[in-house]
């Protein structure tokens, strides 16, 4: 059964100052928004669940301890299973000789004069080798108390999950279905209406799957709004041309239903993005730009980006071929990349996408060479420290203002080499490409309304 997200929309429309609402991590909560008036006090706050929220439901803890206890009792039922056939064995082998000692012990008692030293020590010799059945039995003593105890906590089991039961079952699940529809559609529409924000905190990560080699990206369409639930993987950062489309995500983590594509021009490095329907892609060993469009299977234009280096002339810190990165978000399309004049400093280029024409660009001063991996949320361009373990969200660029700050965000690494890394918007999650796993990271983002209503 699905776990239900919710929404939860906090109005303060007199009072106080603003204060930043960050309940704990076990709540599972996020901020998407919060709004001030002119004098700084605090109007809405609106916060919505982590998109994990149902792996910290009461109800699915419950669910997951049940669950490792049935596990640990079949454990431990298996290990008595070979245990008392192993020891049932053993007896069996020791039954003749149990006979024997028993014969010569009745004989011994009905005539004692029988008893001769000799017969006494044949007598001791088999009792020794009798002696190996006292730990067995002592084990089928504690085996006893075990089955005991397993009774015990079969019958405990039981009565937790008759209460599950009888909580759950007071739900309609067909109203309740039909709740959770409507409360996400509530809170998608909440997310679009909040616009853009200042990140303030990435999640753990989730790995998606495992596959392809160490290097490589996967991506699903960024174009807002957008219905298109296709997932494409490249694998590689040097001349490939294979691209793979999957028909949903779960299509992708199972590694089925997928058709394949073949580029008419190989790609160089993984900054790649989709696009309304298209791939945007750096053209291997050159500045040029190539719009494929999966539908018809074709190139819709190609144009150089004056200036940017390229074939490993400015990469990120792993190198790659990383040269030139593409990516989209709320804002559109956008090439970030460096040129000699620049010398090296990350350039961010806002680009038409049909024309793929340059329509305004900024130096932000920051070296690529220094860089691990770069991503644009609401037109800021962040940039991690490293595309190893330790790594953190250290820079950010804001092109609203062409102002940049230091950051410090932590960024859990957890396969210790990033070759891609992406924001999605429709989704708002970053995609990486982790040493040959495929992670998602869910974000968070704050943002405050000025006075002049922007």
């Amino acid at each position: 059964m699905r776990l239900f997200r919710d929404l939860l929309v906090l109005l303060v429309l007199a009072g106080g100052p603003c204060e930043a609402l960050y309940p704990s991590p076990e709540e599972g909560w996020q901020i998407y928004s919060s709004a001030q008036d002119a004098d700084g006090k605090c109007i809405c706050t609106v916060v919505a669940p982590a998109q994990n929220m149902c792996n910290r439901d009461p109800r699915s803890k419950q669910l997951r301890q049940l669950m490792e206890q049935v596990q640990n009792i079949s454990q431990s039922m298996e290990v008595l299973d070979l245990r008392t056939y192993r020891d049932l064995q053993y007896v069996r082998n020791m039954e003749a000789l149990m006979k024997v000692v028993d014969g010569k012990l009745k004989t011994a008692s009905e005539n004692p004069r029988s008893l001769n030293p000799k017969s006494f020590q044949e007598l001791k010799d088999k009792v020794t080798q009798l002696l190996p059945l006292l730990p067995v039995l002592e084990q089928y003593k504690a085996d006893a108390r075990m089955i005991v105890r397993l009774k015990e906590e079969v019958r405990n089991l039981s009565l937790v999950l008759m209460a599950i039961q009888e909580e759950m079952g007071a739900y309609d699940y067909e109203e309740l279905r039909q709740r959770v529809l409507l409360l996400e559609t509530r809170l998608q529409s909440c997310m679009q209406k909040l616009g853009c924000g200042k990140l303030t905190g990435v999640s753990n990560p989730i790995t998606i799957r495992a596959s392809g080699s160490r290097f490589g990206s996967w991506m699903t369409d960024t174009m807002i709004p957008s219905s298109d639930n296709r997932v494409w993987s490249m694998d590689g950062y040097y001349k490939g041309r294979r691209v793979l489309e999957y028909h949903t995500l779960s299509d992708f983590v199972k590694g089925q239903n997928f058709v394949q594509h073949l580029l008419p021009h190989p790609w160089a490095g993984t900054g790649h993005v989709v696009y309304n329907g298209s791939l945007y892609y750096n053209k291997y060993q050159s500045n040029i730009i190539i719009k494929y469009h999966f539908r018809s299977r074709s190139v819709l234009v190609q144009r150089s980006l004056g200036g940017a280096g390229y074939n490993n002339t400015f990469p990120y810190s792993w190198g790659g071929s990383s040269d030139i990165d593409l990516m989209a978000d709320e804002s559109g399309l956008w090439a970030v990349y460096t040129t000699i004049p620049n010398a090296g400093n990350i350039v961010i280029s806002r680009l038409e996408p049909q024309t793929l024409e340059v329509l305004q660009s900024w130096d932000t001063g920051f070296p690529k060479r220094s860089a691990g991996e770069a991503f644009m949320i609401c037109g800021t361009l962040y940039v991690t420290n490293s595309h190893l373990a330790g790594a953190k969200i250290y820079f950010a660029y804001y092109t609203n203002s062409s102002s940049y700050e230091y950051t410090d965000i932590p960024f859990h690494n957890q396969y210790s080499h990033i070759s891609m890394l992406d924001y999605n918007p429709r989704e708002r999650v970053l995609y990486t490409w982790n040493n040959g796993h495929q992670v998602l990271y869910n974000i968070t983002l704050f943002h405050v309304i000025n006075s002049s209503g922007d």
